[in-house]
């Protein structure tokens, strides 16, 4: 993850006739998101939006769905102009003609009551697109001892990559890039040296995935794979995805990518004087290091559990989980047949670390959630500890488990059917959600029966 690891304070405030519930939220720039919820009678939603000309608040959007509460509800979702009017007057009215109001917001103004705010998350996978450019640097803006700070064509270069992201947005196809010879060079400096390591050094997940990237995507020696192309391969296989990132998001937002199974990433390649280093993840850290394993079933639902745990929960939570992230996801090891394999894709990505992990000088201690989440660890050189799971399947038991630690007030799981994070925090959704699983179950056990039969 790299620098991806900074983050950022984005909060909420919800509130149910004047009482703080949990939900999603967002403001940008100029326009506040609410959503309130009437009873399905004519003149309900009338009288809620009078409110709104009342006060000289200006609707740029309005849409509805069903009510999650109840089944005799609508919920309006309305883009208001908090630039002029009395906003906060109009809230303050919407709460006596509507069963409950939640402002949508990223910062943490209490204002509104003085309530106790919640993070902001995404519910969908389409709202990706509302922080997706959110990031903490851009394009050309490189740091003054990046090894192409001084060079102005590859400055415009990682601009014009940075653009493409920039102008992206859900469900557009990921736009094509014509890599230079000069890029494509420095990508098969790094390809040639790293091929030879991961028979020897990688787990074996990654090596059955490898060649199929080959086959499949265009991975070789003269060729940098698209995006596009590698994204399909990973949705066919396990529902992930690629989207390009014009710069680096915060911890928070980059996590919240995961719970929905898109992974943000990089198209520009590192500096072509100094092809063993970058102080950045690149297109070879996510192409080589991180895509492989996202093909595999139980890796991409281990990243997509810490993603989940992450949504809505406090800042110094996240940082955990965003630590946790680098010792396994960034920089793991687990063992298999008695030895030990990488699976990290800053190891994967970096011949150098990759021989370095695996030589018996770093420190190797046991992967748990609580001391992992806590520990330091430095950005610019190798780490003297890495953590070792004994299997992907065994990482996402402790996550999960540590993940119950969490001071949220309502549960969450990903909808694969709607693309959407639904918050668990009434009756109805949790029955729904218990009705869901006694489907499956169901299936199960039709399934178990004509296997046991065939046997």
């Amino acid at each position: 993850m790299d620098s991806k690891s900074y983050d950022e304070t984005n909060g909420f405030e919800t509130h149910e006739n004047g009482v703080l519930n949990n939900d999603q939220a967002e403001t940008f720039e100029g326009s506040t998101r609410l959503v309130f919820t009437v009873e399905e009678e004519i003149g309900a939603l009338s009288r809620a939006l009078v409110i709104f000309e009342d006060h000289g608040v200006n609707l740029s959007h309005i849409e509805s769905r069903p009510s999650k509460q109840s089944p005799d509800q609508y919920d309006f979702f309305v883009d208001c102009d908090d630039a002029k009017g009395g906003l906060h007057e109009a809230i303050q009215k919407l709460y006596k003609v509507t069963k409950s109001v939640t402002v949508l917001s990223r910062s943490q103004d209490q204002s509104l009551g003085g309530a106790e705010t919640v993070p902001w998350f995404p519910r969908t996978i389409a709202e990706l697109d509302r922080f997706a450019n959110q990031i903490l640097s851009y394009g050309s803006e490189l740091d003054a001892d990046h090894p192409g700070f001084k060079d102005p064509v590859y400055r415009a270069r990682r601009k014009e990559f940075a653009d493409i992201a920039f102008n992206y947005k859900y469900g557009q196809p990921i736009p094509r890039v014509n890599y230079t010879e000069e890029e494509i060079k420095t990508w098969s400096i790094i390809y040639r040296s790293l091929v030879k390591l991961f028979p020897t050094h990688a787990c074996k997940e990654f090596n059955h995935v490898f060649p199929l990237l080959i086959d499949n995507c265009g991975y070789r020696e003269d060729n940098i794979p698209q995006l596009e192309d590698v994204s399909n391969f990973l949705k066919d296989c396990t529902g992930f995805s690629l989207r390009p990132v014009a710069g680096l998001l915060s911890s928070r937002d980059f996590l919240a990518g995961l719970a929905f199974r898109v992974f943000h990433s990089t198209q520009y390649i590192r500096h072509p004087s100094a092809p063993k280093y970058t102080p950045e993840p690149d297109v070879v850290h996510e192409l080589i290091g991180h895509v492989p394993l996202f093909a595999d079933p139980a890796f991409a639902q281990f990243s997509q559990e810490i993603g989940l745990a992450s949504l809505g929960a406090p800042d110094e939570y996240v940082a955990q989980l965003a630590t946790c992230y680098w010792f396994t996801v960034e920089f793991g090891l687990c063992r298999q047949n008695n030895e030990l394999r990488a699976y990290g894709a800053g190891l994967l990505s970096s011949f150098g670390e990759l021989e370095y992990c695996l030589s018996g000088k770093p420190e190797i201690r046991l992967f748990d959630p609580q001391k992992t989440g806590i520990q330091n660890y430095p950005i610019t050189e190798y780490q003297p500890i890495y953590y070792v799971s004994e299997s992907f399947e065994d990482a996402k038991e402790k996550l999960r488990s540590f993940a119950s630690t969490i001071p949220r007030k309502f549960g969450v799981r990903y909808n694969a059917y709607t693309l959407s994070a639904e918050v668990l925090d009434n009756a109805r959704q949790i029955t729904q959600f218990a009705s869901d699983i006694k489907g499956d179950m169901t299936r199960l056990e039709d399934a178990l029966r004509k296997f046991t039969a065939a046997a």
